[in-house]
């Protein structure tokens, strides 16, 4: 089918594309490339605009004749979200609901949102399950939360179907080594240790080591973004009219900081120097996905459940593109 991809020119988004093109879809990206990178799309695939600009957008939908969108064109920054709620509000919840609105003018209503653990805040049952109480202790997650629970009246009100889609923590690259994570500022903890081996930081600070857990660092569940790609390739057959799917993402399996410094430094063979810094407020110690209902209604299964192949292709990506997609000098990813 038709799919426009919203925030296609970022992290995740970009990864999506790629698993939708090979299996078929035709596939057009929205991006305004505030925080996306245009070498990151599909070429001859990039349309330019803003989410808010609700009559363009009514354009493209018609258009290019979509019939599903994958929004991924949201803010996602805990600490921004904080300093900067207007920025987050205007963003993931007012353009967001112009592009609901431009869906609706132009017939589409099939829609997949990427959603987030933000959503639960700090859970009282571990592993989440997506019964547990979402209430979201910070500007971002509530975004989110406002969004999905704007789909479930949609759904209600007008038959649409949709897939909200909470994501734990992802991670990694493709295994081609061209398409991968390109933050500014970055502010997940895989591509800040590797830039530690890459000489780009001196050092890797733990946020607080007396944590109720194993070794005392925070536990996070991470999934490659490839897996989460190919989770909303699934969820596209799944869609009900009137009726919406609310799914976690995750592995099942939770590491701990120290974890993630040893897999990195087994990757790199660089030492990775460390220092202990105060807990970050807000930081709940363990965050990880009961995904079993993902697994049983997509037929999914995450393809990189192991820690170290997941930093492996991390790893591959930003040591060939120490900048980043400026490492290109422009050149786009391969997308054969």
């Amino acid at each position: 089918m038709n799919i426009l991809v919203t925030g296609g020119a970022g992290y995740v988004g970009s990864h999506a594309c790629r698993v939708l093109a090979r299996a078929g879809h035709e596939v057009w990206i929205y991006d305004n490339l505030s925080r996306g990178h245009a070498a990151a799309a599909l070429p001859g695939r990039l349309i330019v605009g803003e989410l808010a600009d609700r009559k363009f957008l009514t354009d493209v939908l018609r258009e290019k004749q979509i019939a599903a969108v994958m929004h991924f064109a949201a803010f996602a920054l805990v600490n921004e979200s904080v300093t900067d709620p207007a920025l987050y509000y205007a963003n993931n919840v007012t353009a967001a609901l112009s592009l609901l609105e431009a869906m609706r003018a132009a017939g589409v209503s099939k829609f997949i949102f990427s959603s987030t653990t933000a959503t639960y805040g700090e859970p009282q049952q571990m592993p989440i399950a997506e019964d547990c109480p979402q209430q979201p202790i910070n500007p971002y997650g509530f975004t989110k939360l406002v969004i999905e629970h704007a789909l479930a009246d949609y759904a209600c009100a007008y038959d649409w179907s949709y897939a909200a889609l909470r994501y734990f923590n992802a991670a990694g690259a493709t295994p081609e080594g061209d398409l991968g994570e390109d933050h500014t500022p970055e502010s997940h903890l895989i591509p800040i240790v590797l830039q530690v081996a890459l000489g780009q930081r001196d050092q890797i600070t733990i946020f607080g080591d007396d944590y109720p857990t194993p070794d005392g660092t925070c536990v996070r569940d991470y999934i490659h973004v490839d897996d989460l790609a190919t989770a909303h390739l699934k969820a596209l057959d799944k869609l009900i009219p009137g009726q919406g799917l609310q799914l976690n993402l995750g592995t099942g399996r939770g590491h701990s900081v120290r974890e993630v410094l040893d897999a990195c430094r087994r990757a790199t063979g660089h030492p990775i120097p460390e220092q202990l810094g105060p807990r970050r407020a807000g930081d709940p110690p363990v965050l990880v996905a009961d995904s079993r209902r993902a697994q049983r209604e997509l037929a999914w299964r995450p393809q990189y459940e192991d820690l170290d192949s997941i930093v492996a292709t991390a790893w591959n990506w930003h040591r060939t593109h120490p900048q980043g997609y400026e490492s290109d000098s422009g050149n786009s990813a391969r997308w054969a």
